[in-house]
């Protein structure tokens, strides 16, 4: 039975990382570390709006 990889780092974890950062435009994306190993990867996605599309709130 072969040992568990010791690194942090895998190809899996890159995977993850870099489809959160392909995939947004503009945004966060968060690496949460327990233990010296990243537990979660959290991705926040912000929508930017055109001048046309722009909601100011006029005639709220």
């Amino acid at each position: 039975m072969a040992a568990p990889n010791p690194d942090p780092w895998n190809r899996e974890l890159e995977k993850v990382i870099r489809e959160a950062l392909t995939s947004i435009k503009f945004g966060t994306v968060t690496l949460i570390v327990q233990d010296s190993r990243v537990i979660q990867v959290d991705k926040s996605e912000k929508i930017r709006l055109n001048r046309q599309g722009h909601i100011d709130g006029s005639g709220i």
